[in-house]
This record gives structure tokens, C-alpha cells and sequence, in this order.
């Protein structure tokens, strides 16, 4: 079952950037796991790395070398992970994203699977400006958010990009925090829509493990695909769990085709 994962979030082939905040990392290597063919794994922001269990091979070096290294491991291994080393200790720097069509390409990778911006461990956040750093040519940007902080209060402890946040939704720090605004979030021009371009956006309300959860993320759903720029699809996600796919809420449009 858990190859419907792949399906629900559109992530068969192509570069597929998660982003946002509470389970990024959890559903790319649930991906990586469950999908047959051959992968890049990435970041085009500053990230942990992952487990060796989930990788053939990982490439840590300038972006300029990987240009030449990815393609070669790709050519023996069938997941490459790869990305640019940082000062920072137990971190990896990102990649340029304008680098990662021509990689994606030059690997032959069916897909590549990058982590496009940073969310310090919380479970929602709104973007700044310059953000996510989506790559060019990106099929797929998949946003994340967190069931778990529905009903919690607006907080540096739940959220990243606090004064974003308080902004975009018209919720003061510390109120708590409702289904409608995870729903604004997501439909949001410059929320989750925010520098999508031309790629699919798909939202996943993650961490749906329990039932009272369902039905608060639900309401979400619900109220994402009634917004400005609603996503193509809501889907309701808990990454830990045999399949993780509960739920998918789409428009009736979409129903209906």
C-alpha cells in the first residue's frame, strides 16, 4: 500500500521539492523507501544527513564536483544521496538550485527528491520572501504542515517564521491555532502557493495519527480547497504508519475529472 504514497503525492517522476514544516524529511524518505526506480536525493537548503540505510551511495562535496560525481554514482547505484558539505557540525549544505535540473537529467534519475527550506524542527511555518528555494523545472512541490498543531498556541515552540505566520493568517502569538487558518496557509498565495512557478502543488497535512486528528485535518483540507490558490489535492498523511496515506481531499472539479 504504500506505493499509493508515490501516487497521492504525485512524486512517480521528476523533481519533487518538499517544503514547509513537520514531516519533510519523514515523507522524503518514505518516498525514497517505497518508490522502484532510480533516485537523487538532495537539499537545496541546509540539511541533516540521512540515514545510510535508505542510500546505495552519499556524495559530499562542492557543487561543482558533484556535477561530475552524481552522474558516475548514478551510473552503479540505484540512490544516490548528495549533497554540499557545511561548517556546521552534523549539518550538509545545499545545492544551488539551478544546478539540479541539469543533474537530475545527467543522472538519469526518475526522480529527484529535495528538501527545499528549513523549519528548525517545528511543525508549521509560513515563508519568507526568498523562500522555498524551489529548483527550475521542479513537477512537483509538495507542502508540508503538521496535524499536531491544530488547537496548540501560536508559539515559537509550534512554529518557524513567526511574524510570517501572524501576517498571512491574522492570528496574534498565542491564540490557538485553528483548522481554518492551517487551511488559509495552504491556499495561500503566500503561503504554500509561494514560488511554486509552474510545478503541481500538493499539500500534506502529516502526522493524521489519530482519529481526532482526521477530522480537524479534514476541516483543513476542506477550507485549503475553498482559498485563493488552493492546492491541486490536500492529502492527509501519517508517515510512521504501514500506509501512510488516510485521506485525500480534492475539489469537486477534480472529483469529477
Amino acid at each position: 500500500m504504500t506505493a499509493c504514497l508515490i501516487d497521492a503525492l504525485q512524486a512517480r517522476s521528476g523533481i519533487v521539492c518538499a517544503v514547509g514544516a513537520g514531516g519533510k524529511k519523514t515523507a522524503l524518505y518514505r518516498l525514497l523507501e517505497s518508490h522502484p526506480g532510480k533516485l537523487g536525493l538532495t537539499a537545496t537548503a541546509m540539511t541533516t544527513p540521512p540515514p545510510r540505510r535508505l542510500l546505495d551511495i552519499r556524495l559530499v562535496d562542492s557543487a561543482d564536483a558533484l556535477t561530475q560525481a552524481v552522474p558516475r554514482a548514478a551510473a552503479m547505484h540505484r540512490r544516490v544521496g548528495f549533497a554540499c558539505p557545511s561548517p556546521k557540525s552534523g549539518r550538509l549544505a545545499g545545492l544551488p538550485p539551478a544546478s539540479l535540473a541539469d543533474l537530475h537529467a545527467s543522472a538519469g534519475f526518475d526522480v529527484t527528491l529535495v528538501k527545499a527550506d528549513g523549519a528548525r524542527m517545528r511543525g508549521i511555518k509560513a515563508p519568507r520572501d526568498d523562500e522555498p528555494l524551489v529548483a527550475p523545472g521542479c513537477r512537483t512541490v509538495v507542502f508540508v504542515v503538521s496535524a499536531g498543531v491544530i488547537g496548540k498556541r501560536l508559539d515559537e515552540t509550534v512554529a518557524h517564521r513567526l511574524p510570517e505566520l501572524t501576517r498571512r493568517l491574522d492570528i496574534a502569538p498565542g491564540e490557538p491555532i485553528t483548522p481554518d487558518h492551517v487551511g488559509h496557509l495552504l491556499s495561500h498565495p503566500m503561503g504554500a502557493a509561494h514560488r511554486v512557478g509552474e510545478a503541481t502543488l500538493i499539500a500534506l497535512i502529516s502526522q493524521v495519527d489519530d482519529p481526532a486528528r482526521v477530522e480537524l485535518a479534514r476541516r483543513a483540507a476542506r477550507r485549503a480547497m475553498a482559498g485563493d490558490r488552493p492546492p491541486s489535492r490536500v492529502v492527509l498523511g501519517a508517515m510512521t504508519a504501514p500506509d501512510p496515506v488516510v485521506d485525500i481531499v480534492e475539489s469537486t472539479a477534480s472529483r469529477a475529472n
